[in-house]
């Protein structure tokens, strides 16, 4: 048997990074051979993350790479079962490595991510010797990558905390405006970051969600009017619909006859009813589109500039650059959302392992 000496011990942990005990493990094991010692810490933590396998993994870091170009970025997230080790510098840099991998190949799904060449051996390998220095359950759960396209523009942002990021993709007329627009991107990110929108416009909201909705915040708004009632307070207008997918030309028709029909009751001269329909039927507007002001990106009110939405931001911005431009992706991420987080029991795990 070959002596382990403290240098070995410490060659093999420069090397590997794993814990001083395993690495003293890994030589005695291999008789003090240095090739096999790293082999056996390769797998005794493969081993370990198929144990870690059935655990939740649900806190966790975003990481972004945007292009110097702005003509692609990446978002990734990487999961963590603590938020203690999310604060980790081997977890940070971790997370970094992978997005930059992610963008640097392209990939579309982890399992492809897995297979790529990584260093010397592939990612899967990468990622299984990092988890296992670091030492609790880790996993990529997704990511996405926006590519510009010609004359477009990407860019992004991750909020401080790294639990919150978002990418947007813009088409613009021309390649100078698409230069011009990138900081206006992040911009419109660090919005969305704030605002959470689901959808980029009313018309990608499912029917079934939006009727569900309808009927809900209608009641709500019911509901809260008996209230301001009995306070004897102004109450509330109870709209008809709740966004602009719903506004059909025929609805739209009805509400212009329902003001004409108003106008008329008032007595207000019919000359002047062309220069009153317009802002009404705006008002009917706003009022029955609720909803998209509060989850579609484009239809909410920007908050660096909230006289305009998104959209017209977008549109304000491009003209001053003479060309036009407009948002046609975005993604948004925030660490853990879907999933079910494990809420330990303290008392409950010291009596199990005392039993």
């Amino acid at each position: 048997m070959a002596e382990i000496t403290a240098a070995m011990v410490k060659d093999l942990r420069t090397a590997t990074d794993a814990p001083m005990m395993d690495c003293k493990k890994a030589l005695t094991e291999c008789d003090g051979d240095m090739e096999k010692a790293k082999e056996f810490l390769r797998d005794r933590g493969m081993a370990q993350t198929a144990k870690k396998a059935d655990r939740v993994a649900a806190e966790g870091l975003l990481g972004i790479k945007v292009s110097d170009t702005f003509a692609s970025a990446s978002l990734v997230e990487v999961n963590s079962e603590t938020d203690f080790v999310a604060k980790n510098d081997g977890f940070i840099n971790l997370v970094g490595n992978t997005a930059a991998h992610v963008f640097t190949t392209g990939v579309s799904s982890v399992e492809e991510l897995n297979e790529t060449s990584y260093e010397t051996s592939t990612f899967s390998e990468y990622f299984t010797a990092q988890v296992a220095r670091i030492g609790e359950k880790i996993v990529v759960r997704r990511f996405a990558t926006l590519n510009a396209g010609a004359n477009g523009c990407v860019n992004g942002y991750v909020h401080s905390n790294g639990r919150v990021g978002v990418l947007v993709a813009a088409t613009c007329s021309d390649a100078k405006v698409a230069e011009a627009l990138a900081p206006m991107l992040k911009n419109v990110a660090m919005h969305a970051a704030a605002m959470k929108p689901t959808t980029l416009t009313s018309k990608d909201f499912d029917p079934a969600f939006v009727e569900a909705e309808t009927i809900g915040r209608i009641e709500a708004i019911k509901t809260e009017n008996e209230e301001l009632a009995r306070l004897k307070k102004p109450l509330k207008n109870v709209p008809q619909y709740i966004s602009a997918s719903q506004l059909t030309p025929e609805v739209m028709a009805a509400a212009e006859e329902a003001i004409k029909a108003k106008l008329l009751a008032d007595g207000k001269p019919e000359k002047i009813w062309a220069n009153i329909i317009p802002g009404q039927l705006a008002r009917f507007v706003a009022d029955n589109t609720t909803l998209d002001k509060e989850l579609a990106l484009l239809d909410q009110n920007y908050v660096m500039d909230d006289s305009m939405t998104v959209a017209e931001a977008i549109t304000k911005e491009a003209a001053k650059h003479g060309g036009t431009a407009e948002i046609v992706e975005f993604v948004k991420y925030e660490v853990g959302e879907g999933l079910e987080k494990k809420v330990d029991n303290f008392a409950e795990e010291v009596a199990a392992q005392m039993a």
